[in-house]
């Protein structure tokens, strides 16, 4: 019976868990509980779009009703807060989950569209479509947004050339809370025009014409993400991967970056490289139509993808060049939060390759200069251009390991525009990061 007592006890000292056990135990509670709230405000957020705020368009105490972010005549409080933003965000932690991450944006921006220019409640002016979706606000999120919830196509009619390089960019939300058989959302790039039969629906598109795909499809276990190249209507190959992006089912929001070199194709999920395929596009060929498809019908009245900010840009990178040789990089890749001086990490990939080249040349001293656009009056835009200049400054020093003494810094605000202030592309591309060797 001894025995017995003692074989209990031993087992009962095995079966308790370790200290450590618990304290993960702990962790990934609190961590669902976050995440859990999480997904109820986006969840309630959309559900707003389609409800109240659809119909008043008005818009919620989140958004904010300069969408080129460059107000800058705020309270003197609001720029102390951005210094200790500054101060405090700008260590090696903010550009952490990005230190895998190598986009960089054309340098020219083409098109820029956040849907600020449409009713709510109206499809886009400037898009066509064989199906239907709306312009709608979503009260945690900035902006207005294109829901689509219908299978059909989605055209941007605004882009009529795909250069040779070229990167482009948008954000997408997905919703789908109560089943596991909703659509994917696909995106294309193809040759020929937006004519009408580019609305011609079959899996393998339009008989003749050359193009990529790239889709996602929260829903499908094995191959969430997939890219297909095809020639003159015949697939030339298919790729499929996972993607740690969709651990979460109930609430998807990416910021989705495709980068196009000649042939080769990059397509990146938030900081996640999901493929890069040297021989993507066919050499040879224009490529001149953009379009995003839903590839079936909706199962759920919540299923929805909700799309915004698609910046669209031209040219390839050569940042060893123009630094180096011609002694000058203009870069509209450095990303800052609205009215502030911090870094956005998706800057990463551009700080990186700037880091590169001065540590291969390290004789080379620089000066960063900032530019905004006309938003805003023009001595808070000085000092906010200073401001993220200095910004710049610490994050190649901190980050990347470039000393401080090789750098100087500066701002000019508005007083430089290299065009005009009166479009949105305009405005993109006055806010620059110069870097002038010195």
């Amino acid at each position: 019976m001894k025995k017995l007592y003692a074989i209990v006890a031993i087992a009962s000292v095995i079966a308790l868990p370790t200290h450590s056990q618990i304290l993960k135990r702990i962790s990934d509670h609190a961590k669902q509980k976050a995440e859990q709230k999480v997904i109820e405000k986006i969840d309630k957020s959309i559900d707003d779009a389609t409800s109240g705020n659809k119909k008043t368009g008005s818009k919620t105490d989140t958004q904010t009703s300069n969408s080129s972010g460059e107000k800058a005549n705020k309270e003197k409080s609001n720029d102390i807060n951005d210094d200790n933003n500054l101060k405090n965000n700008n260590e090696p932690d903010l550009l952490k989950t990005y230190s895998k991450f190598d986009f960089i944006p054309g340098d020219k921006i083409l098109a820029i569209d956040d849907f600020s220019r449409d009713n709510i409640g109206d499809y886009p002016v400037k898009w066509n479509t064989n199906a239907s979706g709306e312009v709608v606000t979503v009260s945690d999120q900035q902006g207005h947004w294109l829901m689509i919830r219908k299978q059909g196509k989605f055209i941007p009619e605004y882009i009529k050339d795909l250069p040779d390089n070229f990167t482009f960019e948008y954000d997408v939300i997905w919703n789908q809370q109560y089943n596991y058989y909703s659509p994917g959302l696909l995106l294309y790039f193809l040759t020929g025009n937006n004519g009408k039969e580019v609305f011609d629906y079959s899996f393998i598109p339009w008989e003749k014409r050359s193009g990529v795909k790239i889709s996602m499809d929260p829903d499908e276990l094995k191959s969430p993400a997939m890219v297909e190249s095809f020639d003159d209507g015949q697939r030339a190959f298919q790729n499929e991967v996972t993607t740690i992006q969709f651990n979460n089912k109930d609430k998807i929001k990416l910021h989705v970056s495709v980068w196009r070199q000649l042939q080769r194709l990059r397509v990146y999920f938030n900081e996640e490289k999901i493929f890069d395929l040297p021989q993507a596009f066919t050499p040879g060929k224009t490529y001149s139509t953009t379009l995003f498809e839903i590839s079936g019908n909706m199962s759920n009245d919540k299923d929805r993808y909700l799309i915004s900010n698609i910046k669209f840009s031209s040219g390839a990178p050569d940042t060893r060049n123009k630094l180096i040789t011609e002694g000058k990089l203009v870069t509209r890749g450095i990303l800052f939060d609205v009215n502030s001086a911090v870094i956005k990490p998706q800057s990463y990939g551009v700080l990186k390759d700037i880091a590169n080249t001065l540590k291969e040349n390290e004789g080379v001293k620089i000066k960063i200069i900032g530019h905004t656009d006309s938003d805003g009056d023009d001595a808070g835009n000085t000092e906010l251009s200073k401001r993220r200049a200095e910004a710049v400054k610490i994050a190649l020093v901190k980050e990347f390991g470039i000393e401080a003494s090789r750098i100087q810094t500066d701002g000019k605000g508005e007083s430089q525009p290299v065009e005009k202030n009166d479009t949105p592309e305009g405005k993109a591309n006055n806010r620059r990061v110069e870097f002038i060797r010195m």
